[in-house]
């Protein structure tokens, strides 16, 4: 009995400093991601480059090429990461938002995209060919009115086709009407929002290179200027804006 009541503090302490240094890099990672889009960073590639590099630290005077080192200066290339580390790395790769079926989708969008220009760069990347297929029986959950929301919060007229044609997706999933009628007031101002900036936005602006970080074929172009007004048109009726 007291031999199984003996408590293992080593091995608590250890769990204890993994668990805390898995808040620390999420924290740190966190941040790097909200400098990042702050920065408007050219490329998705490049958003996510900064976040990876978010544990180095700049060099001080007192660092000197050539000189003896006494400390690794990247601890998170060594090979005796911890599982901890590897675990938050799978979560860091995770980042770049696939999710396979509409259950992934809501369980990362509530786990790990917590701020409004994560899940707008989410959206943007996963685009509406995708959405909809994920979503094609219904965006249940109350998605739709966080979708709205988002997109109206931080759209881009660089990224206008691409809004579009995510709007035109999900007016395509099931149960859409049903949804559309379950918004919340503030839901509904958002959306009437989001379709005054579409109109606002000048279709000259979409020769121009966008602000938002993106990868390479991530807009989905409905076709020319004129179709894309006839689909703003189309749109107006199905979220039944005034």
């Amino acid at each position: 009995m007291e031999r199984n009541n003996i408590i293992n503090f080593k091995a608590l302490e250890k769990e204890l400093q993994a668990a805390l240094n898995a808040d620390e890099k999420y924290t740190r990672e966190n941040a790097a991601k909200f400098r990042a889009v702050e920065q408007r960073v050219a490329s998705y590639e490049e958003f996510r480059a900064i976040v990876l590099a978010s544990h180095l630290k700049p060099l001080e005077k007192k660092d000197k090429m050539g000189g003896k080192r006494t400390v690794l200066w990247n601890c998170h290339t060594t090979q005796g990461s911890t599982s901890q580390d590897e675990a938050t790395d799978i979560v860091q790769e995770k980042t770049s938002f696939q999710p396979e079926t509409s259950a992934e989708f809501y369980r990362d969008w509530r786990r790990h995209l917590q701020s409004g220009p994560e899940r707008y760069l989410a959206l943007l990347q996963l685009g509406g060919s995708k959405l909809g297929h994920l979503f094609q029986a219904d965006v249940g959950f109350g998605l739709l009115g966080e979708f709205l929301v988002t997109l109206a919060d931080h759209v881009q007229p660089a990224d206008r086709v691409a809004v579009l044609g995510i709007l035109r997706s999900l007016a395509n999933t099931g149960r859409f009407t049903l949804n559309l009628s379950l918004l919340s007031h503030a839901e509904r101002e958002s959306c009437r929002a989001l379709f005054q900036k579409l109109q606002a936005m000048n279709t000259l602006t979409l020769t121009n290179k966008g602000s938002s970080p993106e990868e390479p074929g991530l807009r989905e172009q409905p076709g020319g200027p004129q179709e894309e007004e006839r689909l703003l048109e189309e749109l107006l009726e199905l979220y039944q804006v005034d």
